[in-house]
């Protein structure tokens, strides 16, 4: 086995281009990877520990949890508090922001994350993940929820671990391009496998839940049959479908192709979290050449009104997301 270079090599490197760069963002990226490496441990002995399934707990989304939604949260949650830079957690699995350092002058970050996506697969031994959105303290962050609600274009750093055949992690950070890392187990180490990811401007799959089409407007309708009868540009579409947006999102970077999961007729806001599902894979799509829309904007410039507020997204290859907005008078 040839193996290249680490992740954490990789993070230097990246460090030393910025001169000024204390080491800040490299450390806490580095935590990431260790609360991706306990969550990938967690996830693959669930069904011999009997952390499979559901507890009796409703999170805020309204959601039963899975009993691993909170294993990887207290994980995730802790490997960010251990780093000693992070001043405010906002999770998926919690209401209200978690305050985790008294050092205000020291605990520079905000991270957004939502620690387990996909967890109704995890019996099922289907791909799951998790998303992380990173942003540094602005003055007023010190304290008030509504003073963590940012534009996706102010990520420090953001990306995903994706938990299936191999434990994937891809990350932006910066100015720098995708990468992809994959962790080789026996190491406990990430090396780099995907450098300078780059998302097909064309697709030739869409990927979204056919069954929620009686639930849809007409111009949504109207959307999804023209990709997949070929009307949207004359080229006919496959459908693949795996109901884990990580899964989902990673074949269209890597292969092109559109997300989509819409609003509906009586749930217009749609499904999928804004701050720590939306944007942060907006951020990795555009940095891959894609792009990212709620049917009305770009992603990423939109100005939350809410930490756990959702939004309809439409995520992939450039031209595929472009003929979705157009389509849906964005």
């Amino acid at each position: 086995m040839q193996l290249g270079t680490t992740l954490t090599a990789w993070i230097l490197r990246q460090q030393r281009q910025h001169p000024g760069a204390r080491g800040e963002l490299s450390t806490l990226l580095t935590h990431v990877a260790l609360a991706a490496r306990m969550i990938a441990d967690q996830v693959a002995v669930a069904s011999l520990v009997g952390t499979t399934g559901y507890t009796k707990n409703v999170n805020v989304q309204g959601e039963e949890q899975a009993k691993l939604d909170i294993v990887a949260d207290e994980l995730f949650c802790d490997a960010m508090a251990s780093s000693g830079l992070v001043c405010s957690l906002v999770s998926e699995e919690r209401e209200a922001p978690t305050f985790v350092v008294d050092d205000w002058e020291n605990a520079n970050y905000t991270v957004f994350y939502d620690p387990l996506d996909g967890s109704s697969n995890i019996d099922l031994n289907v791909t799951v993940g998790s998303i992380f959105s990173i942003y540094r303290h602005r003055p007023a962050d010190r304290g008030r929820p509504s003073d963590l609600l940012r534009v996706g274009t102010e990520q420090v750093a953001a990306g995903y671990a994706m938990y299936g055949a191999a434990t994937m992690l891809v990350v932006v950070v910066g100015d720098s391009n995708v990468q992809g890392f994959t962790l080789a187990r026996g190491m406990g180490e990430f090396f780099l496998t995907h450098p300078d990811m780059k998302m097909p401007r064309v697709g030739k799959t869409y990927s979204v839940n056919e069954s929620r089409t009686p639930h849809w407007d007409e111009r949504t309708r109207k959307l999804v049959a023209d990709f997949r009868e070929g009307r949207a540009d004359g080229a006919q579409r496959s459908a693949r479908y795996v109901g884990s947006l990580i899964a989902d999102f990673h074949r269209a970077l890597l292969k092109g192709g559109i997300y989509m999961y819409p609003g509906e007729i009586e749930k217009p806001e749609g499904k999928l979290r804004l701050m720590y599902e939306a944007k942060p894979l907006a951020l990795i799509a555009e940095r891959a050449g894609g792009a990212a829309h709620d049917g009305k904007q770009r992603i990423l410039t939109r100005m939350p009104k809410a930490l756990h507020e959702r939004t309809p997204l439409f995520i992939g290859s450039a031209a595929d997301v472009e003929i979705a907005a157009k389509a849906l008078g964005g």
